[in-house]
């Protein structure tokens, strides 16, 4: 309890320190509106060219884009210190001040950094989402309001879990390694399409090495009414679960790396 106010308070601060300049917050903010309703009018295009994809009407394509932008930016909003402060605190020494401290490490780099410009890209997710739903028809019961809310807490902490998968390499390399993206913002941006739509192989990629499938699109396929996989409807609860483990493993091979860290010096 008392880390999990630290990092409320962690956040509060940082929040104060980018408000003091408005103007820049503001227009970094738009830019990242821009880009992201840029991301959405893709999905726009292609609803507007093709009446559906394989089993999937135009609202369940917007529903599933939705999902992902919400799901993905809260994570990047809110565990920005894992991809944008980690790899130049290893590079620069930075994190040899954070080894002396009486706090884990993954708890300070958490607390390092926030992403509130990504405010406007959790809207935009939460426009396609509701138009999405209204399109679809779909019924908002208890169960899929809660289902709902499962795989976006579930999705948090499965792209936590592969944003550290850049750390752990960091630690190795001292750089930053961009092949790390392919499963982070490569999976943000292939998995805004149903799983099903792609070849044998990503599919594989998606729902075994980086369960986007089982933690976002078999629950979403399950609040549409058309359960993906032919799997049952109980699958669709027990799935998003996948991302605890895959999250526990990279904290495991986290702690691991850091007996391996070597200071660079600064």
């Amino acid at each position: 309890m008392n880390t999990v106010r630290l990092y409320l308070r962690s956040m509060g601060i940082l929040l104060k320190s980018q408000l003091q300049y408005p103007l820049s917050f503001l227009l970094q903010t738009m830019a990242q509106l821009i880009m992201e309703g840029g991301e959405m009018l893709a999905v726009v295009l292609l609803v507007d060219r093709f009446d559906h994809l394989n089993q999937w009407s135009a609202g369940d394509l917007y529903f599933f884009f939705g999902l992902m932008s919400v799901t993905f930016y809260i994570t990047e909003c809110f565990g920005r210190g894992i991809t944008g402060s980690f790899p130049s605190m290893v590079r620069t020494g930075q994190l040899d001040t954070l080894l002396i401290r009486p706090r884990g490490i993954l708890t300070q780099v958490l607390c390092s950094a926030v992403d509130p410009r990504r405010i406007t890209c959790i809207a935009v997710g939460i426009v396609s989402l509701t138009l999405g739903s209204r399109m679809s028809r779909v019924d908002w019961t208890a169960a899929n309001i809660l289902l709902l809310a499962e795989s976006i807490f579930c999705g948090f902490w499965l792209i936590l879990g592969l944003f550290l998968i850049e750390a752990i390499l960091c630690i190795h390399s001292v750089k930053s390694v961009e092949i790390a993206n392919a499963l982070t913002y490569g999976g943000r941006s292939a998995c805004q399409y149903p799983v099903d739509a792609f070849p044998r192989s990503l599919r594989t990629l998606f729902t075994v090495i980086a369960p986007f499938a089982l933690v976002m699109h078999v629950p979403a396929s399950r609040i549409l009414g058309k359960p993906i996989f032919g799997w049952p409807d109980w699958a669709a609860w027990l799935s998003p679960l996948s991302s605890f483990v895959l999250f526990a493993i990279m904290v495991f091979l986290f702690a691991k790396a850091m007996r391996f860290y070597r200071s660079t010096g600064s």
